[in-house]
């Protein structure tokens, strides 16, 4: 399972998975995770999976491209 990590609040980590907001406790997320990473669930923890994110990011930058380009 995949999810986007939408923000941080003192103890708990907004997931969008699916579509849907989700809040999960600081506990079950790696401490390096930030908010705009793309996150894959093991069993035990939401952990970083730097391929998707850095593919997320560059698909964002590529439409802002495109939305300054007009």
């Amino acid at each position: 399972m995949t999810a986007i990590v939408e923000g941080m609040e003192e103890e708990i980590c907004i997931l969008e998975i699916d579509g849907v907001h989700q809040d999960v406790p600081r506990a079950l997320v790696s401490p390096e995770v930030k908010p705009g990473d793309v996150v894959v669930w093991d069993g035990h923890k939401w952990n970083v999976d730097l391929a998707l994110t850095s593919e997320r990011s560059s698909k964002i930058r590529r439409l802002m491209e495109q939305v300054w380009e007009d």
